[in-house]
């Protein structure tokens, strides 16, 4: 009988105990956002939040790493980059810290003001639809193999989730690396085949503008010469209009110069004895011509 006694006795002071270990267990436990899984964005039509100030200088900072050490792997890069955050000047780290405040003011005002309108209504609606439907959704729940304790499939860890800093991580983020300096060696090829040809074109345009120099030039000495041509043709006109042809009487003008000359000079030298006084004729009409005009 007294080990009946105890034993109730035993049985009822573990009673309390297992009780407040399931209450322990009920309760749920607070975690951090998992590391490599993606926030979703609350307001897809909204404006973008603001990053802090060492986000800002991530962000500055971690191109001119990447050129400096294109073979240092990402986490190598961010510990770098946390080191010399750490070390950075108070003055220096205040800037990025008031451009980080700077942009939350205008995030906080541009979030004001896209809460008044119709877009926002909308999305916050489809949002308290989705919360609605996934609190009324049953999970189904896993018991382990000992049944001693049970895991919701929600809790359960996605296979595509990748957290950071593990080796499928690295490996994939070496990966990426690797095809950014593929990307990056591309570019510079491309860059150089760009400037290339950007020389080409520059030394093409050069050519043309010296052609159309040129041929400008060439315009120009064509049109004095026409204009001297008209004022030699004006000058012997004047001179020649007192000289007639023999046997028809012609005189010269603009309009039939070259014929009376070439006729002119076919009467001289088929007989210059007959045509004596015509010579003296011309000699004094040409010895009074202002050479400076021809």
């Amino acid at each position: 009988m007294m080990g009946g006694i105890k034993q109730e006795q035993s049985d009822a002071s573990q009673q309390p105990r297992a009780s407040h270990t399931g209450d322990q267990q009920e309760e749920p436990k607070k975690r951090g956002w998992p590391k490599g899984k993606k926030r979703k964005k609350v307001l897809p039509n909204g404006p973008k939040a603001p990053v802090t100030g060492y986000v800002r200088f991530l962000n500055e900072r971690r191109e001119v790493m990447r050129a400096r050490y294109p073979d240092l792997p990402f986490p190598e890069i961010t510990k770098r980059l946390g080191a010399e955050w750490t070390r950075l000047a108070t003055n220096d780290k205040q800037r990025y810290l008031d451009e980080a405040e700077r942009e939350k003011m205008q995030y906080a005002q541009e979030l004001k003001e896209y809460q008044q309108t119709e877009a926002y209504h909308i999305t916050s609606a489809k949002i308290h639809d989705k919360k609605i439907k996934k609190e009324d959704s049953p999970s189904v729940v896993v018991s382990s193999s000992s049944g001693s304790s049970l895991t919701k499939v929600s809790e359960l860890p996605s296979r595509f989730d990748i957290p950071i800093f593990t080796e499928e991580f690295l490996d994939q983020n070496k990966a990426r690396e690797a095809e950014l300096r593929r990307l990056r060696k591309a570019n510079i090829e491309f860059e150089e085949q760009n400037a290339v040809l950007q020389r080409h074109i520059n030394d093409m345009n050069n050519a043309k503008e010296r052609l159309e120099a040129e041929l400008g030039l060439d315009e120009k000495r064509t049109q004095a010469l026409h204009t001297h041509l008209l004022a030699i043709k004006h000058t012997l006109v004047n001179s020649l209009s007192t000289v007639p042809l023999p046997g028809t009487g012609e005189t010269a003008s603009l309009g039939n110069l070259d014929s009376y000359l070439s006729r002119l000079s076919g009467v001289l030298e088929g007989n210059p004895q007959k045509h004596r006084a015509l010579l003296g004729q011309l000699h004094e009409v040409f010895s009074h011509l202002d050479s400076e005009k021809l």
